[in-house]
Formats: structure tokens, sequence, C-alpha cells
């Protein structure tokens, strides 16, 4: 799956909308304590079991212990179901993660290539991600630059995308809102602009604003480079969000070669409180499915013991 695959199923619902206390029954309820780490599904991973409603998806998500979501196309839904959303992760405590703040150029070089009316675009889409981030109360909305530009030398390019990731910055400043450049792996999207971590940390230190930082999509860094826990940590000052994927498969943790057991336990030590992002499939259908991917979250969710 890739984020338009995503951002496709997050539109599934736009049902029933009260923000009331629901209950699951047959669930397994072994261990719905809060997790350590700020783990946050999407709409879709748990709607067999919680129905298509996306406020009865949320309010599953926290009787299992989640305490945040992300929804990479919150900006596209109707403001009543952004208001009756935000109503339920209040309620419950959920803090609301990533939304996709602008038009991605999948197939375009749009920052790289230094056209103003490119830029003029972004810098709308923007600024009407404002409304919607202090609507849904969060903090952080994601940022891809586009394709490479062929015919500019990558300095050019460069130079390009910091200017518009500057005048972007300007704007979210003022409100407390932070863009997260992602970095995305040649694989799955091959030309983009935006690969690498250390690239993203150089272009932040760049920018220099509290409003340009690092979404670490684990999953995308594994299949780039790998040399997961060094970048995270040479990267870690400027990163403000992650993102969790196995690999192959893209599915729920334990379920490919990435040991996220390490992982968060690094994360954890750090003293991360942040949000991860649980951008990834489920690999196994129905409620058992869904019962998996909670379980998995369970035995990698490592608690740091002090000395």
């Amino acid at each position: 799956m890739d984020r338009r695959g995503f951002i496709q199923k997050a539109g599934l619902a736009a049902g029933a909308m009260a923000a009331g206390t629901h209950s699951f029954a047959g669930t397994d309820r072994r261990d719905n304590q809060p997790f350590n780490l700020k783990y946050a599904p999407h709409l879709g991973m748990f709607a067999e079991t919680a129905g298509k409603d996306p406020v009865a998806q949320l309010h599953f998500m926290a009787d299992q212990g989640f305490t945040a979501f992300e929804d990479n196309g919150m900006k596209k839904k109707p403001v009543e179901l952004q208001k009756a959303m935000a109503k339920a992760m209040e309620s419950r405590g959920m803090q609301m993660g990533v939304f996709v703040a602008h038009n991605i150029a999948w197939n375009d070089a749009n920052l790289a290539s230094g056209d103003e009316e490119k830029r003029q675009v972004f810098l709308k889409e923007v600024e009407e991600s404002v409304e919607v981030a202090k609507r849904v109360n969060a903090t952080w909305m994601t940022v891809v630059p586009g394709l490479v530009d062929m015919r500019q030398d990558m300095g050019y390019q460069t130079a390009n995308v910091l200017e518009s990731l500057k005048q972007a910055s300007a704007i979210l400043e003022p409100h407390g809102l932070v863009m997260v450049l992602e970095p995305l792996n040649f694989y799955n999207h091959p030309g983009l602009f935006l690969s690498k971590a250390a690239q993203a940390y150089q272009i932040c230190k760049a920018v220099d604003s509290p409003a340009c930082k690092i979404l670490f999509d684990i999953y995308h860094q594994q299949i780039q480079e790998g040399n997961l826990l060094p970048n995270i940590e040479k990267c870690w000052e400027e990163i403000a969000y992650f993102q969790i994927g196995d690999n192959p498969g893209r599915n729920e943790p334990t379920t490919g070669e990435i040991n996220y057991t390490n992982i968060f336990k690094y994360i954890h030590g750090r003293g991360f409180n942040g949000i991860l992002g649980m951008e990834h499939g489920n690999s196994k259908p129905g409620k058992e499915g869904e019962q998996a991917v909670i379980d998995a979250y369970r035995s990698v969710d490592v608690v740091v013991e002090e000395d």
C-alpha cells in the first residue's frame, strides 16, 4: 500500500457522527491499558470489528489502549465529520496525528522546479491546512515536495525547495503548527526529490524553523538505506514524528524483518513524547487480522527500565 491507497481508504465513511460511548461485544480485552508510546491507527484498520463509522472506530481504538490517531485524508473530509471526530478524540484523550497538508505531486517536479505558480498553489494549500489543523486539534501535517526535476542540478532544486519551505514555515509558525517532511523510498515511489533521512535533516537545518521537521517513516527508510537506529540518532533533534510499517509487506510489526522491539525501546528510552503513525496494512483479513495488529503492538511495546 502507498499513501494514495491510504488516502482513498481514509475516505471510506461519512456515516453516523455521534460521539457517544461505544462498546464492542466479543472484543478481546485481555490488555486494554494505554500503550507506552503513542501509536496512531488509521481509519479502516479495525473496521471489521468496530464498523464503518469513523467515530465508532475511534472509540474502539481508545478502548484498546491507543492514545493517538492519524488520518492522511482528514483535510478532504466534510467539516462536520472533522468536528465529530475531533470531539470523539477529545472525549477519549486521543491526540490527533498527521494529515496530508497539500495535493502531493506524485508525477510532477513540483517544489523542486522553482516554478512560482506551483509554489503559490502549495502555499495556499498549507494556509488552508491551518484551519483544518485547528478544527481537529492537530499539530503536524505531512509535506512531500514531489519529483526530482531532471533538467536542473540538484543544488538548484534544493534551493527551490528550501525557499518554498521557508515561506510555508512563516505561515505555520504563528499558529504553533509543524509540517513534517517525509522521505519516501525509491522502490515504492521512484524519482521523488526527497528520499533519504540525511537529506531531510539537511533541509530542516537550512530552513531553521520549528515549523519544519522530519517525519521518519521506518518502513521507507528500511528500504531506502537501512541503518535505522544510527540514522534515527543522527536525525533525532529534527524528528517530530515517526511512521511504522514492517518490511516486506508494509504490515504490522513482527510480520517482517524490522526489529521493532529494539526500535521502540530506543525511541522510548530517548523520552519521545510524539506520535508514531501506524501507516501500514493488516497482514491477515477480518477480525482475526485486526486482533493480530493489536497483539503485535502489545508484543513490541517495550518500556525502558530505569537503573
